[in-house]
């Protein structure tokens, strides 16, 4: 497979050696770690797109470390509340949030004037585990349309009076929207939701027009026929909707895409890291997350390191807050 993990998967091997001389090195805080359940902070509420690859690869990587990793949805701030929760956390290994460019990238703090955390120096980064197109949803009683050049000229001709909903302000699935307005020319009214499952009913019932939102999240709705499915934002159509054009081959060079991984509070002992990096990679190489990863619509990534999951941060984070800084757009 191609597509916005590759990068990652191709700087991934000599990271991961690094990794398994830690996993091999016997120390006291390794050989008792982990002996409690671990706390899976998921910066979103229950339902969402990242709510759902959270849960899958939490138990992948649970039954490898012999614990349980506990989701704890903690929704708010395009995911700072829950990235100052992880920050304050104690250094112990038994707290690990889900998160992105956001919060890991510099995404958030590009949006936000002040946030409780630092984003270069609060987190220690473990390794990223998959990533997922985004799909542009429009509700066809409101938006008549089949194709997103239809959809182009339909909302051209009617700027500013059509809305579309997002998980929130800073959310990928929000600027893979405001890209894609930014790249046509067009304008429309942004609705962002707490609760990503609320702007879910608000599309099925046309209070709000449009949605571009992670697959996993659209799957439930593949064939309903409330929604169409106008274009994905990967470089290459997913697998699970073949039928559904990249946006890419109306607007050359289009991408927009969610990235997962997991992080630590900084402090967290390096070979404690290395442990769980070394449980992520051996789930990933498993058929079974792969299969389970595929069937929601995500692209499970390939085994990789901590840092090469930083590189591929700051390579993702640079073509969104590029995007704020034009927009001027803000969370305040």
């Amino acid at each position: 497979m191609n597509g916005p993990g590759v990068s990652i998967r191709r700087r991934s091997m000599l990271g991961m050696g690094m990794a398994s001389l830690g996993l091999a090195m016997p120390k006291p805080a390794l050989a008792a770690f982990p002996d409690k359940p671990i706390q899976l902070i998921v910066p979103y509420g229950a339902g969402g797109q990242t709510d759902v690859v959270s849960r899958l690869v939490a138990v992948a990587i649970g039954k490898r470390l012999g614990q349980q990793l506990l989701a704890d949805n903690r929704p708010g701030a395009a995911g700072n509340l829950a990235a100052e929760m992880t920050a304050r956390a104690p250094a112990d290994g038994y707290t690990i949030m889900v998160g992105s460019t956001g919060p890991f990238g510099g995404v958030n703090a590009a949006l936000y004037k002040n946030l409780g955390y630092d984003w270069q120096k609060d987190f220690a980064l473990i390794g990223l585990f998959c990533t997922t197109p985004n799909v542009l949803l429009v509700n066809t009683g409101a938006i008549p349309v089949k194709t997103l050049p239809e959809f182009v000229e339909f909302v051209k001709a009617r700027p500013d009076d059509l809305n579309f909903a997002s998980s929130g302000i800073g959310a990928t699935t929000h600027l893979s929207m405001e890209l894609l307005l930014e790249r046509t020319g067009l304008k429309m009214v942004h609705v962002p939701y707490r609760q990503s499952t609320q702007g879910m009913t608000d599309l099925l019932a046309g209070r709000v027009q449009a949605r571009c939102l992670g697959l996993p999240e659209a799957e439930p709705v593949k064939h309903d026929p409330r929604v169409r499915a106008l274009a994905v934002t990967s470089a290459q159509r997913s697998p699970n909707w073949p039928d559904v054009p990249t946006v890419a081959e109306t607007i050359p060079g289009f991408l927009g895409v969610n990235e997962f991984g997991l992080a630590a509070p900084a402090k967290t002992p390096p070979e404690i890291i290395a442990r769980v990096s070394a449980a992520l990679n051996d789930a990933l190489r498993s058929p079974e997350l792969q299969a389970d990863m595929l069937r929601v619509g995500a692209i499970p990534a390939e085994p990789n390191s901590p840092e090469s999951f930083g590189i591929y941060l700051r390579e993702r984070s640079a073509v969104w807050t590029g995007l704020i800084q034009r927009l001027g757009l803000s969370a305040e």
